[in-house]
């Protein structure tokens, strides 16, 4: 046996192969369903999934428990993110989510079982305990995986990282798993499709404001400043429109007046600008004048920076939205080598 390992299994195709992968590997493997918390203004689907979770286990033989992590989950997750929207900034549910639930309270559980490792779904690697980004670049979730470090690393399995996801379902297919064709899952991290600011509107109070253009002229009107992203261009409503208007894009809120300031050009900061950090975690010791590839959305283009301390990054070559809340993920080549909350 190469070691006792917990797999995440969410009832979807990737951790229906993690789990079958590591069995056929030689692994002693238990299927874990993860329960969170889900409002009860939402269509529940967890009862579904875990029933596809519990079939791909019974079709592999293994042993399958549940582990209800809705505590962590509402507080870590759901709490986190509104109480961040509440304040003006643009949290990020998912590093949350693996921050505080997958690789936080699961793999505590697991390890306290008597687990060697625990494994899921995700696409990255863990090569020497390094977080390398996925064989398949256009799955790639290394984004909201930078807060993990090489003490959680060494307990870390990323069975279907090194393939691409139309290898992952012939894999499916052939493993016979009754969830081959299921479709991916979108949305919020285990929540599902909800939009998120309609889960927000249920919290949140919606409160009407202005919206400005550079110049300071009112020109529209929106619901709430809090519901808003730097460089989003929905949402809010411009009221003096000409035939040839060009999109308007969020380049600033005023929180204490509740004013979206909105401008043709998207928000981009140029090189030289300094971005301060907190919460971070560096995987890897960084130092002062260190240059790295950063992105500070999912799916962003990467930006050259320049590091000027621990908590202070500064642009160097390229265009990044820096948006309060979000996340600007660091890479040294194909390593994420960490990151923090854009303060």
């Amino acid at each position: 046996m190469k070691g006792k390992v917990f797999v995440g299994m969410s009832g979807g195709v990737d951790s229906s192969v993690t789990a079958a992968l590591l069995k056929s590997e030689g692994y002693d493997v238990t299927g874990v369903f993860i329960k969170v918390w889900q409002p009860d203004f939402i269509e529940c689907t967890w009862k579904e999934d875990r029933l596809d979770a519990m079939r791909v286990a019974s079709v592999l033989n293994i042993p399958f428990v549940t582990l209800d992590l809705e505590k962590e989950y509402k507080e870590g997750v759901i709490d986190y993110m509104i109480n961040e929207y509440k304040n003006g900034r643009t949290p990020n549910p998912d590093v949350m989510c693996n921050r505080e639930v997958k690789f936080g309270a699961f793999l505590k559980w697991a390890l306290s079982q008597g687990a060697d490792y625990v494994a899921t779904g995700h696409y990255a690697q863990n090569i020497n305990n390094n977080l390398v980004i996925s064989k398949d670049g256009n799955k790639d979730q290394t984004y909201f995986l930078w807060t993990l470090t090489k003490e959680q690393l060494k307990h870390i399995i990323f069975p279907v990282g090194g393939m691409l996801k139309n290898e992952v379902r012939n894999l499916a297919h052939k493993f016979n798993l009754p969830v081959s064709e299921k479709k991916d899952s979108q949305g919020l991290c285990f929540v599902g499709t909800i939009d998120i600011k309609t889960l927000l509107k249920k919290y949140i109070d919606e409160k009407k404001g202005d919206v400005k253009n550079e110049a300071g002229e009112i020109i529209g009107h929106h619901n709430g400043v809090m519901f808003f992203t730097i460089g989003e261009r929905h949402n809010f409503v411009i009221d003096k429109k000409t035939v040839n208007d060009a999109p308007y894009f969020v380049i600033a809120k005023d929180f204490d007046s509740n004013t979206l300031i909105v401008s043709h050009i998207p928000p981009n900061e140029k090189h030289g600008e300094k971005i301060e950090l907190e919460k971070n975690n560096w995987i890897k010791k960084i130092n002062k004048g260190d240059i790295y590839e950063a992105r500070a959305r999912y799916r962003a283009p990467l930006s050259k920076v320049e590091i000027i301390d621990d908590n202070h990054i500064k642009i160097v070559k390229g265009d990044i939205v820096i948006t309060s809340g979000q996340s600007l993920v660091l890479y040294e080549g194909e390593i994420c080598i960490g990151g923090g909350i854009i303060k």
